[in-house]
């Protein structure tokens, strides 16, 4: 069995080493925890130059505001790793090839250029105006930026020159650093990654470079490459992914009319790559080989590989946060986006909120049942699980015992001796809430002027792009220093640059605080390597800094508020925070870090990648048991076999659908077909044979179509009442009070979406509510509308212990504490409670509809108690929890009872 880990970017790269003539560029500086890079075998190869100049806290810096604000746009880095530093590596210096109007992707110093263009400007009713505009300021003798031009010569460098694989310094680390760890510990069978070079590919495009590439990745590495176009990359990361659905996740939306053009033109790229994918995996897949595919950037792989192989085990896991249903929907590609996901066996979550939006707007969107477990489609079943990532505590302990890191540390110790460090790490951008972190620090100084001189809050900043946050953050570090700086002391030590691994590490390990104000964020693991570098190993006294931690990271979920809480946009609590954080007792220090080191070292990557596999493997074998394709036909043979050899048999059967062909929910039916009360007729004049009928229909409604069937048991109501075969009375299984109070609650949603739908009806019954929208005036607004209105009601009423199920042209709504299992247990136990009476010795459960499926699990597992022979029996071609299938609908199950009434 093979593990396929699919992310965008592979763990490996490829370098060229340029023949003499190449013009130059800024070469590579790489860290000494880069691995040695392992190269193809070919004659001559040279290794890769290093370069000494890695950024250091203490190296001249240029002003810290710029001259005057810069107003050129740069784009996103595609390399960069998603919280917006290099995978272990961060002191890469890439030249600045970034150009208005050219692409990003591409411009390492030993990699091609890309050939992709920039898609259309971001109006496009205003682009006449922009390029009238360029023109005018051409006239004006104003320097336009010249596109970044490719030679051909350029090309045929790439497609001959020498070549390494070496480590890759782009993609996700956390991911990364878990799967290493999971298979070191032999978590994992074989690994294959699959993913893309991380590197524009068309310069090499059609050359035996692209295959040799290829085939020594697989051989060598394991890794499966997955080429594209640089159009279709470009249009796929930087801009689908980047400007539509990075922001949404992030609960930053895109301004109108920028979003609606970039999804116009960029959603076939993620389409093409996304297609690109899952013709590689379909290609290599195996039977009994796993598909585990990672982040927003791959939304619509899993339902691509499932529609080419349905019996595939696949597992889909989301690293950022899930947004609310009311921002998802937002997106003009939402179900596309859903429906990709909902290929997928198991989905993962990193907390149980993203969970829950996802299931809520699942269900809003897609109008499916959702339940806690996970996703009822009409075929199959979808699990979701929330599985918290961690760190490789290993590999962590590995790099800290580096020479390296006890230098810098020693540095450190010298530099800020007396002083109380907070430290901190962010991309520079509106999600990781910088500007915030630094006002609050701002309002800390000015409230407790006796810390003045005395801490220094060191925060380093990668800046993917030169915007107004760039110039408002480095104007509030230049207001900071002005007001308390000297010439010993500088309150705020601001690098617009990362520092290197050892650097990093030495900096967690002296500071006596760490602050993240992410405004959203699918985990942080930085403050997991936080807390792990204070244990003390490394420093003579031990720390235990505090952690000053952003409500709203997924990491918040699971340290039980042993940490500083803060609301970012809380100014006030920030800065009280941060006092805290610096008056703790050691008591309390030492107590919350226990705590806190604790959820660390049991949330770990190694344990994450096995606990999602377990779960994934058990998820898949469940669905594949219940898979049409995996339930054996009914043989009505062998039934009429079991039940000639049986003494006491009981029937519990469906009614619509499965006795009778469906007609409208609302419609209540005087009479039934003469052929079905003839057969159950029959059936009952058999003494051995108790029949019971479940339906979701009122009592009254029953006992009107039945009355002419003595003896009969009735299931009314989806189990909220019962009425024993030899007694003409009603048991009413559900509590009357508890009903009336929540159709209170109910009752006024349902009005409003009615009002709001023409040709929709409310029925109630009993112990329901439908809202029946099947005539309405524009069914597929009313469909809409309905989603809505079943999330209204399953967000509001939860407590109250309701649920509303959508299904073909209605929603119901119906208590959550007694179903149609509930029922048949009661029945079930009444009949075994009689005295002198014999044992039930074959049951058979028939039925066609999704609130069936608990009754057949209840009966399978009859059989391992105390039941003989059982029979559960689903119609449709739905998955589902029977025994055995018919694929002729109500005639079969006539036909089948009827085989079984005259053998008797």
């Amino acid at each position: 069995m093979t593990v396929f880990v699919v992310s965008l970017f592979l763990p490996k790269t490829v370098y060229f080493n340029l023949p003499p003539g190449t013009p130059p560029k800024k070469p590579v500086a790489k860290h000494g925890s880069l691995q040695t890079a392992k190269t193809f075998p070919i004659q001559g190869l040279k290794p890769l130059l290093a370069s000494d100049t890695t950024p250091s806290l203490f190296a001249p810096r240029p002003d810290i505001t710029p001259p005057q604000t810069p107003t050129e746009t740069l784009r996103v880095d595609p390399f960069a790793n998603e919280d917006g530093f290099r995978v272990q590596f961060p002191n890469e210096l890439v030249s600045p090839i970034n150009r208005k109007g050219s692409s990003t992707w591409g411009g390492r110093p030993n990699q091609p250029l890309s050939r992709a263009n920039s898609p259309p400007p971001a109006a496009i009713s205003e682009h006449g105006r922009t390029m009238q505009k360029a023109k005018e300021l051409s006239r004006q003798g104003v320097n336009q930026p010249k596109p970044l031009v490719r030679s051909e010569s350029h090309d045929r460098v790439f497609s001959s020159a020498p070549w390494v694989v070496v480590d890759a310094d782009q993609g996700n680390g956390g991911l990364r650093n878990a799967v290493e760890a999971a298979a070191r510990e032999g978590k994992l069978g074989e690994l294959t990654w699959c993913g893309t070079l991380g590197m524009p590919t068309d310069a090499i495009d059609g050359t035996p470079q692209k295959q040799d590439i290829e085939d020594t990745l697989a051989t060598m590495h394991d890794m499966l490459t997955v080429f594209c176009t640089d159009k279709d990359f470009d249009g796929h990361y930087t801009h689908f992914c980047k400007q539509i659905l990075w922001p949404v996740f992030h609960y930053q939306m895109p301004d109108n009319p920028k979003s609606k053009a970039y999804e116009d033109h960029s959603w076939k790229y993620y389409v093409n790559l996304n297609q690109a994918f899952a013709d590689k995996i379909v290609k290599n897949w195996k039977r009994g080989d796993v598909i585990w595919i990672h982040d927003y950037h791959l939304l619509l792989v899993p339902g691509m590989i499932r529609q080419k192989l349905p019996e595939a085990k696949i597992g889909f896991f989301l690293h950022v946060a899930f947004p609310s249903s009311e921002v998802f929907r937002c997106l003009a590609v939402r179900k596309e986006l859903l429906e990709g996901m909902l290929g997928a066996n198991l989905i993962g979550f990193q907390i149980p909120e993203y969970t829950r939006h996802f299931l809520q707007t699942c269900s809003r969107i897609l109008n499916v049942e959702a339940t806690p477990e996970g996703i009822q489609l009409e075929d199959r079943f979808v699990d979701v699980a929330s599985l918290a990532i961690g760190i490789d505590p290993v590999s962590l302990s590995k790099h800290r015992s580096d020479e390296e890191v006890t230098q810098w540390l020693a540095t450190l110790q010298e530099r800020y001796k007396g002083k109380k460090l907070i430290v901190a790490r962010d991309k520079l951008d509106h999600v990781r809430g910088v500007r915030q972190k630094l006002l609050s620090y701002e309002l800390f100084l000015n409230k407790n002027p006796e810390w003045r001189g005395h801490t220094v809050l060191i925060q380093v900043a990668l800046s993917s792009e030169r915007s107004d946050l760039d110039a408002t953050v480095s104007d509030i570090v230049t207001r900071v220093n002005s007001s308390w700086a000297n010439l010993a002391y500088q309150p705020v030590v601001y690098l617009k640059q990362d520092i290197d691994y050892a650097q990093y590490l030495a900096l967690l390990t002296i500071a006596d605080a760490l602050m993240i104000t992410s405004q959203r964020e699918g985990m942080n693991l930085t403050s997991h390597e936080y807390l792990y570098c204070q244990d003390g190993a490394i420093l003579p006294e031990s720390k235990h800094g505090s952690l000053i931690l952003s409500e709203f990271t997924g990491t918040a979920s699971i340290f039980n508020k042993n940490e500083l809480s803060v609301n970012p946009w809380d100014y006030r609590q920030c800065a009280e925070a941060i006092q805290k954080a610096l008056e703790m007792l050691p008591d309390e220090k030492q107590n919350r870090w226990e705590k806190l080191y604790k959820a660390v070292s049991n949330n770990t990557g190694s344990n994450w990648v096995d606990e999602f596999l377990t779960r994934l493997n058990k998820a898949h074998n469940e669905q594949h048991s219940r898979d049409q394709t995996a339930v054996p036909r009914l043989s009505i043979p062998s039934v009429c076999n079991k039940y000639q050899k049986s003494q006491r048999r009981l029937f519990i059967l469906d009614y619509e659908g499965t006795l009778v062909s469906w007609g409208s929910i609302s419609q209540i039916i005087a009479t039934s077909p003469q052929r079905t009360l003839d057969i159950l007729n029959d059936l009952l004049l058999d003494e051995r044979n108790i029949v019971y009928v479940m339906s979701g229909r009122r009592p009254e409604e029953l006992e009107r179509v039945f009355r002419r069937v003595p003896n009969l048991g009735l299931i009314a109501e989806n189990g909220c009442f019962v009425k024993e075969s030899s007694s003409n009375d009603w048991i009413e299984m559900a509590d009357t009070n508890q009903i009336n109070s929540w159709k209170d609650s109910v009752r006024p949603i349902l009005s409003y979406f009615l009002e709001r739908t023409p040709g929709a009806e409310l029925e109630e019954r009993h112990c329901s509510l439908v809202f029946d929208y099947k005539g309405s005036d524009d069914l597929e607004a009313a469909t809409r509308l309905a989603a809505e209105c079943a999330t209204h009601v399953n967000d509001a009423c939860e407590s109250q212990r309701v649920h509303a199920i959508p299904q073909e042209g209605h929603i119901i709504v119906e208590p959550i504490d007694w179903s149609k299992k509930t029922a048949a247990c009661k029945v079930f136990e009444n009949l075994h409670e009689q005295p002198e009476s014999t044992p039930i010795d074959f049951l058979m459960v028939v039925g066609d509809g999704r609130e069936d499926e608990k009754v057949f699990k209840w009966a399978n597992r009859q059989r391992e108690n105390s039941v003989k022979e059982v029979v559960t029996v689903s119609l449709g071609s739905r998955s589902t929890e029977a025994t055995a299938t018919l694929t002729q609908g109500v005639s079969g199950v006539l036909t089948c009872l009827q085989r079984l009434a005259q053998s008797s």
